[in-house]
C-alpha cells in the first residue's frame, strides 16, 4: 500500500499529530520562510513552549546512496523534509539579553526527508524511485529583525530506498528570509 520510502515521513507526521501540547511563550506561533541556498519554502509552527514542527519543500543537496562512493558525488534533488525541534536554550539566551525572535536558539530534532531524484543513470544502469531517511540532528537557528534567517544542523540518519539501507551523516544548511510570521515570542 505505502512505499517504505515514505514511512519515516508518515511516522513523524503521525507523532506531531498526536502531540498534545500548549502554545507557549518562547516559540513563534508560525513563520513561513523562503530558502535561497536550497531553493524552496519552509514552514515552522509552534507545538509547545519550546517545540516546533519544521517542514521544508524544494530542491535539496544530498547524498545519493546509489553511487559507489556516496561521499564524493552529491546530488541536487526535489525533496520534502520535516523536523520536530526542541529548542533547549531560549531561557539562557534571554538571560544573556540575546534575541529569541524567529526561534533564534539551539535545538535537537528527530528528522525525516524524502528525495525524489527522478530517473538517472548510475554505472551504466538506469535507476529511478524515491529514497529517504529518518534520524536525529542537532543544530541552531538565528533570525534577525530584517527577516534574514539561517539554520544549520548535523546528525546521522538511517537511509532507505532502492539500495542497501544504512546509516549515513546528515547536514542541512538553510539561508533565506522570513516572509510571513505570527509572533508570540517574548524577550525581544
Amino acid at each position: 500500500m505505502y512505499s517504505k520510502q515514505y514511512l519515516p515521513l508518515f511516522m513523524l507526521l503521525l507523532f506531531v499529530y498526536q502531540t498534545n501540547a500548549q502554545f507557549g511563550k518562547n516559540c513563534e506561533l508560525r513563520q513561513l520562510k523562503v530558502n535561497l541556498l536550497n531553493p524552496g519554502f519552509e514552514y515552522e509552527m509552534a507545538l509547545g513552549t519550546n517545540t516546533t514542527f519544521d517542514f521544508k519543500a524544494g530542491m535539496q543537496l544530498g547524498l545519493d546512496p546509489l553511487r559507489s562512493n556516496v561521499y564524493e558525488e552529491l546530488g541536487f534533488f526535489p525533496a520534502v523534509a520535516g523536523q520536530y525541534r526542541y529548542y533547549y536554550n531560549f531561557e539562557k539566551r534571554q538571560q544573556n539579553r540575546r534575541q529569541i525572535y524567529g526561534n533564534s536558539a539551539n535545538y535537537i530534532a528527530p528528522a525525516v526527508a524524502v528525495f525524489f531524484p527522478g530517473t538517472r543513470t548510475i554505472v551504466g544502469k538506469e535507476v529511478k524511485g524515491a529514497f529517504g531517511y529518518a534520524g536525529l540532528v542537532t543544530g541552531l537557528q538565528r533570525s534577525y529583525d530584517s527577516g534574514f534567517n539561517f539554520s544549520v544542523d548535523v546528525g546521522a540518519a538511517y537511509y532507505t530506498g532502492q539500495f542497501e539501507s544504512g546509516i549515513y551523516p546528515v547536514a542541512n544548511l538553510s539561508i533565506g528570509w522570513i516572509i510571513s510570521e505570527k509572533r508570540w515570542c517574548v524577550g525581544r
